[in-house]
């Protein structure tokens, strides 16, 4: 793969993403200009927060757990696409999905 397939690519993540942020910066400037209670503002900011840690928490936890599968994958030689192969990748994205859900009931 030629690395010029990679511009498109990032150019429309980044287009995606800032789409996003201009979307939730018109949602908190709508809601603190129609007189929303600060009780309500601070509310929302709290739980945006919340949620921010816990996406960086759990894209941690996955990326390092898909990280040790890749691992194993190395350490036994693998070289050839399997199934078993593609088994010890969602095996390892699902194991750190569920690592992640366990750490969050500890936090939450």
């Amino acid at each position: 793969m030629d690395f010029g397939d990679f511009i498109p690519i990032s150019l429309f993540v980044c287009i995606a993403y800032t789409i996003k942020v201009c979307v939730d910066a018109m949602v908190r400037k709508r809601m603190v200009a129609t007189g929303g209670s600060p009780d309500l503002v601070a509310s929302v900011l709290r739980d945006e927060e919340l949620r921010r840690r816990h996406s960086s928490l759990r894209w941690g936890i996955v990326l390092l757990s898909v990280a040790l599968g890749f691992g194993l994958i190395q350490w036994f030689g693998w070289q050839e696409v399997t199934p078993g192969l593609v088994a010890v990748l969602a095996g390892a994205t699902g194991l750190g999905n569920l690592v992640f859900f366990a750490v969050s009931r500890r936090l939450g």
